[in-house]
């Protein structure tokens, strides 16, 4: 049987697994690493190569870097000065809590952000006394992490997974700003949809009662021993660190992101057993394997059978428009039902394939893989900071009621900008 053969058998069992879940997805991602390696696809040194890219480094740097900020106690706080700040005014705190929210997501990981901001709204609705609700923002907010990771090349792993791929296959790759051509719209169109229908909508479909969860509360028992203002202050001095190393670019994202998580244990700021404890090690694992998943791709021949298999449908007259719009229905259509990690790993090297294949821009559609891949909103097992919204309360139809009706318009607002950014 020919590689490609082998390379497409283990890439549409490695789909199913993804997006029925009957295996946990790190789980999965290993096992297709070790078949593509097992069936000599690629050698094992290279479908497990992944695990020291940069990229990796960076994810793992910015987790722990998040989880201190939680520690310390500079969440609790920033869930109060909120208030403060801005009240009790529903379509004010929107505001707020989504500029906030992406501000932060600007910079860290987005399942680091959902864990940071999840609880800094929950101590923001509390200070409120009843007049905001759980059930009316943590999906809010779990909607604008994702927004605000697909602004910056380190906000969410997609971007840095295409990144990846045209650095390792020698093209250029993505400025630290770049993905902001979609994702600046983006948060445009999330602000005046939730200051307009979407807090409509909010009220009239979650009709259930609020759920409380008192760790997250300033009464609650997470709060229950006093925290450390020194801590607190360095926490808050290595984020900036970790910021200004981003955007500096004096050393890689993954050195300055992993002294910045060294940083968090040497100070104290959070030990080394709960920074274990609260790692996300599927996203690290998923992240590491999508390497050698895109390597079988390309070494077997795979991913340019596909990307020719797509021209074929899309017609003769293909043009980079139908193509990036093709690419990003299927991958937004992937990532509600399976890890946007995931979907992106599998999605840019076709999307290079094919590009190349026609002579289009390749940089073109591996950005839109990455760009799409931020955009699963319908469902709750989209994206992890999607997931964790489910501590809100919500049902499965309650996503698809409203998340479902801001994917639909997300994907007209990328579908209209292709021929903008891409002239």
């Amino acid at each position: 049987m020919e590689p490609s053969t082998i390379a497409l058998i283990i890439m549409g069992v490695t789909l199913i697994l993804y997006m029925t879940e009957r295996i946990p997805i790190a789980t999965t991602s290993i096992a297709a690493c070790l078949a593509l390696a097992i069936f000599g696809v690629i050698p094992m040194n290279t479908a497990f190569a992944g695990f020291g890219n940069d990229m990796v480094y960076l994810i793992v740097g910015m987790v722990i870097v998040g989880n201190a900020l939680f520690e310390t106690g500079v969440a609790q706080v920033l869930g109060e000065k909120i208030i403060t700040v801005v009240g009790t005014q529903e379509k004010v705190f929107i505001v707020a809590i989504i500029f906030v929210t992406v501000a932060i997501s600007l910079f860290m990981n987005n399942s680091a952000t959902a864990a940071l901001m999840l609880p800094i709204a929950a101590s923001a609705i509390a200070a409120s006394k009843g007049k905001l609700t759980k059930k009316n923002t943590f999906l809010m907010v779990g909607i604008a992490v994702c927004v605000g990771g697909g602004i910056t090349l380190v906000g969410s792993p997609p971007q840095l997974i295409a990144h990846a791929f045209l650095e390792e296959n020698g093209h250029n790759g993505f400025g630290f700003f770049e993905f902001g051509m979609f994702g600046i719209p983006m948060l445009i169109l999330l602000l005046v949809f939730f200051l307009t229908i979407g807090i409509k909508l909010q009220k009239k479909i979650f009709n259930f009662p609020e759920v409380e969860d008192v760790k997250n509360t300033p009464s609650g028992e997470g709060d229950a021993k006093p925290k450390s203002t020194v801590k607190m202050c360095i926490s808050v001095g290595i984020l900036a660190f970790c910021i200004i190393g981003f955007i500096s670019g004096l050393w890689s994202m993954g050195v300055v992101a992993m002294t910045g998580a060294a940083l968090c244990v040497i100070t104290g700021c959070i030990s080394q057993k709960r920074l274990f404890q609260k790692m996300d090690w599927t996203t690290v694992i998923i992240m590491g394997c999508s390497f050698g998943f895109a390597a079988g791709l390309d070494q077997s021949g795979a991913g340019r059978l596909i990307a020719n298999g797509m021209i074929g449908l899309l017609g003769d007259n293909l043009s980079l428009w139908l193509l990036c719009a093709a690419l990003a229905l299927v991958t937004m259509v992937l990532t509600n039902f399976m890890s946007s990690t995931a979907a992106a790993s599998i999605l840019v090297p076709i999307g290079a394939f094919a590009a190349m294949e026609v002579g289009f821009d390749v940089r073109a559609a591996v950005m839109i893989v990455a760009v799409a891949a931020n955009i699963g909103y319908a469902t709750p097992v989209s994206t992890p900071p999607i997931t964790m919204t489910l501590s809100g309360g919500y049902r499965f139809m309650d996503y698809v009621k409203l998340g479902g009706l801001f994917n639909l318009l997300a994907f007209i607002l990328i579908v209209a900008l292709i021929p903008l950014v891409f002239r």
